[in-house]
């Protein structure tokens, strides 16, 4: 996450629905993925973490509190550099069972795009041999591993994570990943989809790219959420400003 816009942006947007329409951000999580109801995890507060201010957002899997699983993920993922960070963490409550909901929220198709900046060569290795086993999970027979590392790679790093929970833990730790595309924002310099069928183009080159698919097991748990920024229309005043 970088510096929250005022008044625009992925993350701004994320947090209005957090703050101001909770029900109707959970009900259409709900219509999505099911369950009965969605509860958030409150982020910590900080002094330390300068995009945020004085908040600090969840960092790779330290909202589990379970050895077991921390123990694993150091030896399955970097742990230096920076980790996978979360705009929401929450739990979906099932008849029988919760599991974890991890989001990421999107603006504008730019926001969709990253590299892996890795410079390490045993953290480089590390995530190369995660990614090459998540690449593996999710199906992928026609592209090469080096697709995971670029032009959708923290795309692709949210997908090991899924991979990691759901099959390198014993037992398995169910979670689903929540990707929310917000559209009908109108800004300078950046592609802001004004509806879902805008989005659609840019989500399928993402997972071509790196050869997902979209039938096997493990996708069903990727989930995506189009919400317009104000279902009323309008809202949004153009900025020249990035976010």
């Amino acid at each position: 996450m970088g510096k929250i816009g005022f008044g625009y942006g992925s993350e701004w947007h994320l947090l209005r629905h957090l703050g101001y329409h909770r029900e109707y951000l959970s009900q259409n999580i709900l219509n999505v993925i099911g369950g009965n109801s969605v509860e958030f995890l409150d982020f910590d507060f900080s002094k330390e973490n300068a995009p945020l201010q004085d908040d600090k957002e969840f960092l790779g899997l330290e909202f589990i509190q379970d050895e077991q699983v921390q123990e694993k993920w150091k030896s399955f993922w970097a742990q230096t550099g920076n980790s996978q960070n979360w705009d929401a963490v929450g739990k979906i409550h099932f008849d029988n069972r919760d599991e974890w909901l991890l989001v990421e929220a999107k603006g504008h198709i730019g926001e969709i795009n990253s590299d892996c900046g890795a410079t390490n060569p045993t953290s480089k290795q590390k995530i190369f041999t995660a990614l090459e086993k998540a690449s593996q999970a999710f199906g992928n027979q026609s592209k090469p591993v080096e697709n995971w590392l670029k032009n959708y790679y923290q795309y692709a790093n949210r997908l090991a994570v899924l991979h990691f929970l759901m099959n390198e833990c014993v037992p398995l730790v169910n979670v689903r990943l929540l990707f929310i595309y917000f559209y009908g924002e109108n800004r300078e310099n950046a592609k802001c989809p004004q509806n879902e069928q805008e989005w659609l183009p840019a989500i399928q080159e993402m997972n071509h790219w790196l050869g997902v698919d979209k039938t096997c097991e493990l996708a069903k748990r990727v989930h995506y959420l189009f919400l317009p920024v104000n279902p009323l229309g309008g809202g949004v005043r153009p900025s020249s400003k990035g976010g």
